[in-house]
């Protein structure tokens, strides 16, 4: 992968805090003034992207272990170990995965850290969800992945930043239309449902950090799977999916604030 030059950036972004909410090191002052506002008002944010997290390497593992070899992470972020590509290729060694994100000192840090196995690829472009034609003709993309084959297209804590104003429905439609039958969405979206207060005051500070997040409803969510056969459990709290680990009790849901699920393109 060649080397994205990276400057500091002047204003925060959703995967450099979600990052750092993880416990990375590679955020810059600007986001962590912008992640120790969040955490005054939404104390549990830490715990949300942990369970996220822990979300995508279930997803991924499960998806790896039913015959997908193809991933299309959009919104990814710079890399926490262990990443999607490592969990996909434990399972299979031989799976190929395209990295998009639309900010290119994410790209900069992130090419140096995403080494792939040598049965397999991985890529990644810089390129905005909003805009999925640009994701769907890029060279990259094209090189690395074969639309003709089923693809996993993982959306982990991505489209609640993406308002009803930049069309976030019709860009994962567009996107999932350009994939072969027997690919995948995996998707978690941030919510009101359980803790309506301290999601308006998250997204109040989000806002003044100069993003545009919108928490969406179950049924909002579920909107994002239309057309698709959903993976039981369905649309959960994201702990709650296939996690037979966690008692998962019903203050985690308030704690996490979030829906995930999976679904298969017929």
């Amino acid at each position: 992968m060649s080397h994205i030059p990276h400057t500091a950036p002047a204003q925060t972004h959703p995967g450099r805090l979600y990052h750092y909410f993880l416990g990375g090191t590679g955020s810059a002052e600007v986001d962590r003034v912008a992640a120790a506002e969040v955490e005054k008002v939404t104390p549990t944010v830490r715990t949300m992207a942990r369970v996220n997290r822990e979300f995508m390497h279930r997803t991924i593992a499960y998806l790896a272990e039913h015959g997908i070899r193809q991933f299309l992470d959009i919104g990814s972020g710079i890399p926490v170990e262990p990443n999607l590509h490592q969990i996909a290729q434990a399972v299979t060694p031989e799976a190929k995965i395209v990295y998009i994100d639309n900010d290119p000192g994410v790209l900069a840090r992130a090419s140096g850290l995403l080494n792939s196995d040598s049965q397999g690829a991985t890529a990644i472009l810089e390129a905005d969800v909003t805009q999925p034609t640009t994701i769907l003709n890029a060279l990259t993309l094209h090189e690395t992945l074969d639309l003709d084959e089923p693809v996993a297209l993982s959306l982990i804590s991505v489209m609640h930043f993406i308002s009803d104003r930049h069309h976030p429905y019709a860009a994962v439609a567009t996107l999932l239309d350009a994939l072969a039958p027997g690919s995948y969405l995996v998707l978690s979206h941030s919510t009101a449902d359980f803790a309506p207060r301290t999601t308006s005051a998250a997204v109040r500070v989000y806002r003044a950090s100069g993003m545009d997040p919108q928490p969406r409803t179950r049924a909002e969510t579920l909107r994002f799977f239309d057309g698709l056969d959903l993976v039981a459990p369905g649309v959960v709290p994201p702990h709650r999916w296939r996690n037979p680990g966690s008692p998962a009790p019903a203050v985690m849901d308030a704690e996490v604030g979030f829906y995930g699920g999976v679904g298969c393109k017929p």
